[in-house]
Order: structure tokens, then sequence, then C-alpha cells
């Protein structure tokens, strides 16, 4: 196994390096823009007036992405760019009319793809790779984020910037002003020049257009697709750029703790915790920054998203804190999805062995250095330092300490080498032996990495070698992988091999599985109607396969998936499919393929009998649809039946959305899950019900609510938040968060709606600017 894992890495390295030879050239020569300097003060007011306006570069003749990409755009955009001492700004004439506007909300960084937007994509090193995304609503609404791994987008970055809109009745105007001390870059002797984007989406056209065109394969955020943005006169060094964002918070919560015999409630527990704190940003250098936080709080993220667990590993769930979110791709990427060696929901937070719920690590301050060196070269360094936790009943979690540290060069026109070195310290102090006996003293990995992206994003390799270090000096405790994929408008193809080793471990990473050897193969194809009739209904259709194969370190399969399916989606955005898919799985453990172990009722699902080792198939009919989300009323669902391991089972997984334009979408998710096995083994039915509501009273007033109803975990859970923007970047936020459970527990006299626990946040953050 190990030659053939040699011998595929070498053929992938070998396939890369020759398909790389052919590529088509960028945008960069044929789509520029001229930046000039303003001699008179630039007035955000949506009104081009101006000098510097009227003689101004104009980007225009906008292209289509989607639904097509052979023609121009039928609502056109004209932009124009300016800069003066502090700000660079943008003035775009964005034509539609009035009363076709899609605006989900108010709310500042609303979700993408709800409204209509004009975006600028700004990438100052050239390097086609990273890039900052500012983006404006025809409600003057903003949204900023960072691209990376040329044209992943995070959303998740908070920074100061200007804009103003002025309506009009077939267009609309928008003018930008974003301050030198919100972007990175450098200034060159010379010419300077940045690689710039600006891109269009009208909801109700379905239409997607940018000025240097994207084929449609790609979002129009991918950075292989660019022009030149060219400075007549050098753009201003930047200067010292230091801002401290204080916090304080007030908070009263209670618990509801039963006994640990009998689940008899015990009485409630108050408790009134005040916080205090800081974070800082602080420019090094004017495309390296420091970020550093004391004492940080997350109260006001909003909770997980809850799901139906029937998997037999660790189930991913996203980070949500804006401070592990900035500049993620620095160090959340390196691995592949289920081989992450640093995943920042490690830190900070843990799962009460008590409580079977999630639960805060107070971290006691940390700091990240993060940016460019130069234009080749990106480094990123992390420190977080957290408290020790007493679960109570002679549990406890110990002080750690985590650091991480990467860095990252580019090579060829879009490509990169990185490294990447993890250290986690658990820190005993006065734990005794059997407190400390489930946790490792240390644990580090280190690793190297390549990512290869052609010119016009076709093709693209991944390579990666990581090695884990812990105190029990295991051999085997290394992870490898390839990765190849080809992206044409009409095929896409990937294929992937990757062995993790038995004594691989990764205690701040995400590493559900190890010992084993995975196969991965994709492919679908993409074909457009050439009927003009047919192509009024259908813009695309095609057929594919998913595919995982999962062996043991000597060969033997242990699980296999397998689909294929067919799939059309209609100009407006619509889209239908139909697959069939076969799995097998190799069960080494005794297991219960229902997973009420999640619920701790024992009147619904005592005296579980699980299914012994051997090997099971499962064969599932599915069928889906989702609506475009240009309409008002928008719904989608999902719906799977067959064969599961020795019985049957049902999964209805449906969403519907109400937009009340602009103020706000109200969301109901509806899954449903019947298993039935035969006797003496499980069967359950399990809801899982997710009403929402995101409303925007004004641009800086917002309310959120949303509601979770899991009988699979006998939990329902409220978290409601209320954030009033005052000024840039500072807010206030009132949150109330609530458990209570869902079924009732007869023999433990639990009722449904008997409380868990509850907390009430006021919360208070303040952008200053030293």
């Amino acid at each position: 196994m190990k030659k053939l894992y040699a011998a595929i890495g070498l053929c992938l390295c070998a396939l890369s390096a020759l398909l790389a030879q052919d590529n088509k050239t960028s945008n960069e020569e044929k789509y520029v823009i001229h930046i000039k300097k303003s001699a008179t003060p630039i007035k955000l007011d949506g009104v081009l007036d101006e000098d510097v306006w009227k003689t101004a570069d104009i980007s225009k003749d906008f292209f289509l992405n989607r639904p097509y990409d052979s023609s121009f755009a039928k609502l056109q955009t004209e932009v124009r760019v300016a800069f003066d001492n502090n700000f660079i700004y943008v003035g775009a004439i964005c034509y539609q009319p009035r009363n076709s506007y899609t605006v989900a909300s108010l709310k500042r960084d609303f979700e993408p793809g709800t409204s209509d937007v004009f975006i600028l994509n700004l990438d100052t090193f050239k390097d086609r790779l990273n890039a900052f995304q500012f983006v404006v609503n025809p409600y003057g609404v903003q949204r900023e984020g960072l691209l990376f791994n040329g044209g992943e987008i995070s959303n998740y970055w908070d920074n100061k910037w200007y804009s103003h809109v002025k309506n009009h009745d077939d267009y609309w105007v928008v003018e930008m002003a974003i301050p030198f001390k919100t972007i990175r870059y450098k200034v060159t002797e010379g010419e300077n020049t940045w690689r710039v984007n600006f891109t269009r989406t009208v909801m109700k056209r379905n239409e997607q257009s940018s000025w240097s065109p994207v084929p449609r394969n790609f979002a129009p955020s991918n950075l292989a697709y660019t022009g030149l943005m060219v400075w007549d006169e050098t753009p201003p060094k930047p200067g010292a750029n230091i801002s401290v964002i204080p916090y304080v918070s007030l908070a009263t919560q209670k618990d509801f703790p039963r006994n640990e015999d009998d689940l008899s409630p015990l009485g409630a527990t108050s408790a009134y915790p005040k916080g205090i704190g800081l974070d800082a940003k602080v420019a090094v250098t004017p495309s390296l920054n420091l970020d550093l936080t004391i004492n940080p709080d997350f109260s006001q993220v909003e909770v997980d998203k809850q799901v139906t667990n029937l998997s037999r590993f660790e189930l991913f769930f996203p980070e949500r804190r804006q401070f592990f979110l900035e500049n993620n791709d620095l160090f959340g990427t390196f691995g592949f999805p289920d081989t992450r060696p640093f995943f920042s929901r490690r830190i900070g937070i843990t799962r009460n062995p008590n409580t079977g719920l999630n639960q805060q690590v107070p971290i006691l301050a940390g700091a990240r250095l993060s940016g460019k060196l130069n234009d080749k070269w990106r480094v990123g360094l992390m420190n977080m330092q957290t408290r020790r936790v007493d679960f109570g009943n002679n549990n406890y979690l110990p002080a750690a300490n985590y650091s991480v540290a990467t860095i990252q060069r580019k090579i060829f026109t879009r490509s990169t080498i990185g490294a990447i070195f993890t250290d986690k310290e658990n820190i005993f102090g006065n734990l005794t032996e059997q407190q400390t006996q489930n946790y490792r003293r240390y644990n580090r990995v280190g690793g190297l990495e390549f990512n290869y992206y052609s010119k016009d994003s076709r093709f693209e390799v991944e390579t990666y070698y990581h090695e884990s270090f812990s105190p029990d000096g295991k051999k085997d405790a290394g992870s490898a992988a390839h990765f190849m994929g080809y992206h044409h408008p009409n095929i896409d193809l990937n294929f992937g091999v990757q062995r993790i080793g038995e004594n691989y471990r990764a205690d701040i990473g995400f590493v559900p599985r190890t010992g084993i050897w995975q196969i991965y193969r994709p492919a679908n194809i993409v074909l457009n109607p050439k009927s003009a009739q047919i192509a009024k209904y259908i813009n695309a259709y095609g057929v594919g396969t998913e595919g995982k194969d999962v062996f043991d370190l000597k060969g033997n399969l242990l699980d296999s998936e397998s689909n294929v399916f067919a799939f059309a989606n209609s100009p407006a955005g619509d889209e239908a499919y139909i697959a069939y898919s076969w799995s097998f799985t190799h069960l080494f453990g005794a297991f219960d393929p229902t997973n009420a172990s999640d619920n701790p009722n024992p009147d619904t699902y005592k005296n579980v009998v699980e299914l012994p080792i051997g090997d099971y198939k499962s064969k599932f009919f599915n069928i889906g649809y989702s609506s475009s989300r240009r309409y008002t009323l928008t719904g989608s669902f999902d719906f799977s039946t067959g064969k599961y391991f020795n019985g049957k089972a049902d999964i209805l997984e449906s969403s519907i959305a109400y937009r009340f334009q602009p103020y706000g979408v109200l969301t109901l998710d509806c899954n449903y899950t019947r298993i039935d096995l035969p006797q003496p083994y499980n069967s359950v039915k399990y809801w899982l019900l997710g009403p929402r509501a995101e409303l925007a009273m004004s641009k800086s007033l917002f309310f959120s609510t949303f509601f979770q109803y899991n009988t699979q975990t006998n939990n329902i859970n409220i978290n409601s938040r209320l954030q009033w923007r005052f000024r840039p970047v500072s807010d206030v936020f009132l949150v109330y968060t609530d458990n209570y459970f869902a079924e009732n527990i007869s023999r433990y006299y639990v009722n449904a709606w008997a409380p868990k626990n509850r907390a009430l946040i006021l919360k208070m953050t303040y952008w200053l600017n030293i």
C-alpha cells in the first residue's frame, strides 16, 4: 500500500507539472483602470459631481458570470476610482429599476447571496491569492470580508470604512471611502499597481456580472480573473495604526442541577459574573498586524445550529468567534477537512462531562501576529492561555497553553508552500494523577504543505505531510495526503488519497478518525441546453458521482460510500436533483445506528441493544429541491428513504423562509428522522425544529432569536440577541439564552420544559483609534 501511495503521489505531481504548462493568460493586461488623486475633498453623498469623477477612468461593459458567461450583463455598471491622502474612493453607478431591489435586511454584515450588491475586491499585493472585499447593497448596508486561497471568502473580518447610496428610479449610485489604515499594502519605487475587480449581483434576474470576466464555473470573487489598477501618483505610505477595543459586561446566570442518582431537582444556583477586557490591533508594519486580547468575552456569539447525529465519529461545527476567524486561512486550512492540525474551537470551548453541553473555558489572554513579510512570504503566530475549569465531582479541565506558528511562501503564479507547527501544553499544577489521567502533558504537530493553483484556476494540487509528537513517543504518528482537481465549465474531476497513522494525534486539531487510508473520487458533468426554447426553463443540467473509500492500514475495506446523481437548475436559480446511494460499513465495535445515547431519557431509550461487530450495507434513494433566493418566499427539501444497516430509514430535511424586505427574514427548519430496526434493536423518531427570526429595525438596531427543539438530545434551546451599533464597529449587546428538557423523564420526575440553565448578558464594546 505504501508503494501504491508513493506511486500515486509521483503521478499527481508529474501531471500537475504537465498541465501547468498549458494555462490561459489572466485578464491583467486587457482590463486596466487608472486611479487619480483628487485635488479637492470628496463628499460621500452618492452624487459623483466632484472634478476628479469627471476625468476618472470608467470601468464598464460588465460581463455575465451567471446564469451564462457568454454575453454582457443586461443591467450594467460603471465604476470610477480616486484617492487622497487618507482614503481610496470608489464611485459606482448601478443600473437597476428601484422597484426590483432585493434586500434581505438592513443589518450590517448580511448573509452573502441574499441581496443585490456591488462588490469591490482589492488585491493589494497582486498575489492572486488574498484580497480585501467591500460590499454595499442598494439600501447602503455594508459588509466586508477577506478573500483567501484564490477566492474563498471569510466574512468575519470587521473594520472601519464608509459609504453612501443615493437611489434613483432606474439606477442607484454608491460612493465608498476606504481608509488606507484599514487595508494592508506596500508602496514601491516607480509605478505602483494593484489587482482589482468589481462585481454585481441582481437577485431578481439571477444575474452575476463583473468588470473582468470570470467563467461561470468559478465564483466572481476568483482572484485568477482580476484587472489591474494603476496609480497615476504614488499612494501615501501607510502610517501608524493602533486600535483598542475595550469591553464591559454584566450577566446573570442560573443553573438547575439534578441529583446524579435520581435526577430530581436540587434547586437553582445563581451567579452574577461581571467582565472587563480588551482587544487591540497594532499595525507592526504596513502589511503585518498584531492582535492582542485580554480576558476575551464571546457571549454575543450565536449558538451552533444543531444537527441530527447518526455518525460514529465526531461532527465538525464551524468557528463563530471573530478573534479566531480573522486571518484564519493562515492557521485553519492546513491539512484536509478531516485532518486539520489546528482547529480553533479546541481553545476556549469544551464539553461539560456532567451536563453533556458545550461550555466556555476562560481565556486569560492571547496574541496573534499575522500578515505579509513581503510580496512572497506570509507568517502567522498565535499563543493563547486558558484557565483551569472545575466541573465538580472531582472533575477538572487543566489550564493549558496553545501555540501555533505558520509560514507560507508564494511560488509560481498562484501557488504556495507552507509549514505549520502546533503545541498544546497542559498545566497540571497541583492536580492529582487521577485527575489528569485522561490528559497528555503535551501534544505537538509539525508539517509541510504544497498547494498548486493554475493561472486560470482550472487545475489544483494539494499535498501535505504532518507528524505528531506526544510523551508516549509512539511510532506511526504521521498523516499525509495528495489531492488533484480539474475544474472546467462542463466537467469537474477530483481525486484524493490520504493516510492517517494509527498514533497520529492533534489535540488542537480536528481528526475524528486515525489508523486509516482514504480515497476521495467525486466527478460531475455539466451541460447547457442548445435549444433556446429549453434554455428558457433550464439553465444547466448534468450528472455526477461522489464517493469515498476507507481502508485500515493493512488494506482491508472499512467503509465505502458512493452515489450517482442528476440535477437541473433554472435561469432563475432553482435547482432539483435525484440521487441513488449505496454504502458499506464494517463495525469494528458494537454500535447503535440510532445514536440514542445522545438522549439522556431512559423512559424512551432504555435497554438499547447495539449491533454486533460485522459488515453492513445501506442503500438510499434521494430527491431534493431548493428555490432561488430571489423570491420573497423560499424553500428547500431533501428526502431520503431506503435500507439502513439491518433496517429501514426515512430522513427529511426541509426549510422555508419569508423575507420582510428590507427588515429581515423569518425561517423555519424542520428535520425528521425515522429509523426502524428489527427487534431487539432500537427504533426511533427524531424531530429537530428550528424557527428563527433575523430582524433589523434600522441600520444600527438588530434583533435575532433562534429556537431549537431537538428530541435526539432531549434539549430545547432559545438564543436571542439585541444589538445596537451606536458607532462604527462599536456595539451594545443584550443576549438571552435558555435550555430546557424536550421530553418527560417520568422515573426521575422531570417534565418537558423543565429548565436546565439560563443566562442574560449585557455587553458593550467600543472601537478607539489611537
